[in-house]
């Protein structure tokens, strides 16, 4: 397959995957992984992908593979795509699930690209809705909740949720990181979550800048108070949130071009 080609790559451990490969992964579910937008053929941010691979192998798998190597399974699969690709690198025991056996198993890998994404234009309308993931820190996969909710609040006329834990805490969204802008100080939710890839660039280049920042409980009776609000994941360092629940959030367009401007100081490597 030539690079101008638009047809996804699927590789298993650097190779091509097989249909026999592939059919005991479908819907499996004790697996882990890493999404990135790749641009000219370079990420940002990588050494967090890796990082985040490298810890969540060790917890679920008892060991992990060499960061060169998952950079050689990386490479491989962008070699056969465009320059311009989202990519997504699941790690996984052949094992399988379901079994105590594995302890003793290499983890291989399933690399796939699709079409480059920058994520909605927004505002989003988020609706809270009380819940924890499991394995908060972990970005691992079969989480049917993320989709479950999402649909909920759709049905229910808002664009998609964000997660309210047990002490009434805001922690994270579906498949976002949560934000905030006080006017002064970009504001961190403190709750168990998924410390996201683009949220640790964001905040190691707004470092960088000298804006200050904090972490704090952050409940639904608190977002008064906030100036603005905003999520982001791989696709995007940040989209407006217009609401969350009942209570609306201003507009806050400075606040969101910080957000980007942080983004964009990270430079993109290749793997």
């Amino acid at each position: 397959m030539s690079a101008s080609q638009s047809s996804p790559v699927v590789q298993r451990n650097g190779l091509p995957a097989t249909i026999e490969a592939l059919a005991p992964l479908a819907f499996a579910g004790y697996a882990h992984f890493t999404a990135m937008q790749v641009r000219g053929g370079r990420v940002r941010g990588l050494d967090l992908h890796l990082e985040r691979l490298r810890v969540a192998s060790i917890a679920l798998f008892g060991r992990a593979l060499p960061d060169d190597q998952l950079r050689s399974h990386l490479r491989a699969a962008l070699a056969c795509a465009p320059a311009d690709v989202s990519l997504v690198a699941t790690v996984y025991s052949p094992a399988g699930e379901f079994t105590a056996a594995g302890a003793d198993a290499e983890p291989e890998v399933l690399v796939r690209t699709g079409p480059p994404s920058s994520g909605p234009r927004g505002p989003l309308a988020l609706a809270a809705v009380a819940h924890e993931r499991f394995l908060p820190a972990l970005k691992h996969v079969g989480e049917v909740s993320k989709t479950y909710f999402l649909r909920q609040a759709a049905g229910q006329g808002f664009d998609d949720a964000a997660f309210v834990d047990a002490q009434g805490r805001l922690s994270e969204g579906t498949i976002w990181n949560l934000v905030f802008w006080d006017g002064e100080v970009v504001v961190w939710p403190e709750a168990a979550m998924l410390a996201g890839t683009t949220m640790d660039i964001v905040r190691r280049q707004l470092d960088r800048l000298g804006i200050r920042q904090r972490v704090q409980p952050l409940t639904l009776a608190s977002l008064p108070g906030l100036a603005g609000a905003a999520v982001m994941n791989s696709w995007t360092p940040g989209v407006a949130v217009s609401r969350i629940g009942s209570v609306p959030m201003p507009e806050a367009p400075v606040f969101l071009a910080l957000l980007h401007r942080a983004y964009q100081m990270e430079e993109p490597v290749s793997p």
